[in-house]
């Protein structure tokens, strides 16, 4: 088989192929009707479902802890939010594969993270910069950067807001 390099390079292409070898398998007539052949096939591509869904929860954490550093910044949390965006940005970027890139819902992504930091800041009653955009100012191949650049980003946001 030439494809174990696959699966561990790049889990949701991976993914895709083996649910589409699957129904091709489905289509034989010489072939046991005993399996369930579109749910085991559904069920491989939930697997690379999943990975995308767990590279966006870290993107929105990641975007969502810079929203709260750019608009509470002197914060007591403030320190902890920044290591908070380094912690979600390097897992994600560990996690990400080049294939996810235009699967991944940047405008859920940007659209959740707004709402998750507007959350957080009003338990402690500080708000969210107002002003921001209503897509991600920050583009995604920084956000996926193995160097991220956590000043640049809040250098983004705060000049995103001061365009408009």
């Amino acid at each position: 088989m030439d494809q174990p390099s696959l699966y561990d390079d790049d889990i949701v292409t991976w993914a895709e192929q083996q649910a589409a070898a699957v129904r091709e398998l489905a289509r034989r007539p010489d072939l046991s009707n005993m399996l369930d052949w579109e749910n085991v096939a559904e069920e491989i591509e939930s697997v690379g479902r999943s990975h995308i869904r767990a590279v966006e929860g870290l993107l929105i954490q990641t975007l969502a802890h810079l929203l709260k550093r750019i608009s509470a910044p002197l914060a007591p949390a403030s320190m902890h939010w920044r290591e908070e965006i380094a912690t979600f940005q390097a897992t994600a970027w560990n996690a990400y594969e080049p294939s996810m890139r235009q699967r991944l819902n940047w405008y859920r992504i940007w659209k959740t993270a707004l709402t998750a930091a507007e959350a957080g800041l009003g338990a402690f009653g500080n708000q969210l910069l107002p002003g921001l955009p209503k897509a991600c100012p920050i583009d995604p191949e920084d956000l996926l950067a193995e160097r991220f650049d956590i000043d640049r980003a809040l250098h983004t946001l705060a000049a995103s807001v001061a365009r408009r």
